[in-house]
């Protein structure tokens, strides 16, 4: 191995892990958002957590501290259950999805309120959106794994159940299944899968899982496709900014879009063929 590969390898090696290893739980988790068709719920908890955080660091915590992690994480809760109980039995004139964009918007000009009241408001403001996965540690890694099993335990335990809530909720509730409380346990999922900031986070569970949704119709299928475009796309993203000195995040959320763009015409394209057909 040249010098040039064994510095790179180095600076990206954890980086790289954590990029082939997360992503799996988190298209699982996309394909559900999807088919429930609440986009952004990842960013409006993003957005509710960060508030969190903020309300920490206007209390003179730093980012780092304990307290700030777990203030973040009651304020998260707090936003699943909102969101948890929103969900209506039969179509409402009001969609839950407007109700998440209120909460985004919402909680986002809180996290601006706040940190203008907090030196350095501003630099904090741009880590929570972007992260840093390039400093991403071994010991870091083995800690969101651990998390990251578990969830997924609980999520190959109770599938059946998510995915019937996520496919037919009228049914659901019909068959007296406490769908408010299996919707709180899967929006506290998704807040606790954070990883390098909120725009990669979202990246990884949206794209890879639209991806997956246009080429494949089983959920299996599907999560092997989501899960191959998150690494293809952590790959190119991880290159480029090592290449070209890009920021690491930002660089893995635009590879992600080129490829759901590619994703997207080969759909169109096959659609087109087989109608023809």
């Amino acid at each position: 191995m040249s010098a040039d590969w064994q510095v790179a390898w180095e600076v990206m090696k954890w980086p790289f892990v954590a990029c082939l290893l997360f992503p799996p739980l988190l298209v699982y988790l996309g394909l559900h958002v999807v088919k429930r068709e609440v986009i952004f719920v990842d960013l409006a908890l993003a957005q509710v957590a960060t508030l969190g955080t903020c309300v920490a660091l206007l209390m003179g915590y730093h980012f780092d501290d304990r307290i700030t992690f777990w203030i973040s994480l009651v304020v998260t809760f707090l936003g699943a259950a909102f969101f948890s109980w929103s969900r209506t039995t039969r179509k409402a004139a009001v969609p839950q999805e407007a109700i998440i964009g209120i909460t985004f918007v919402v909680a986002a000009a809180g996290v601006i309120l706040l940190l203008s009241r907090v030196a350095g408001g501003k630099e904090e403001l741009e880590h929570l959106l972007t992260g840093d996965i390039l400093n991403v540690t071994k010991g870091e890694i083995g800690q969101r794994m651990l998390v990251f099993a578990a969830l997924g335990a609980f999520y190959a335990v109770f599938h059946g159940r998510f995915v019937l809530i996520s496919s037919d909720p009228e049914e659901a509730f019909a068959g007296g299944v406490r769908v408010r409380l299996w919707d709180f346990l899967f929006y506290s999922a998704v807040s606790f899968v954070r990883l390098g900031g909120v725009l990669l986070t979202f990246s990884y569970l949206i794209v890879p899982a639209v991806c997956g949704t246009m080429l494949a119709e089983d959920w299996i299928k599907r999560l092997a496709i989501g899960w191959g475009v998150a690494a293809t796309a952590s790959l190119l993203g991880l290159w480029a900014s090592y290449q070209m000195d890009l920021p690491t995040g930002a660089a893995i959320v635009v590879a992600s879009g080129l490829l759901l763009a590619i994703v997207g015409v080969f759909s169109a394209a096959r659609g087109r063929r087989m109608s023809m057909a």
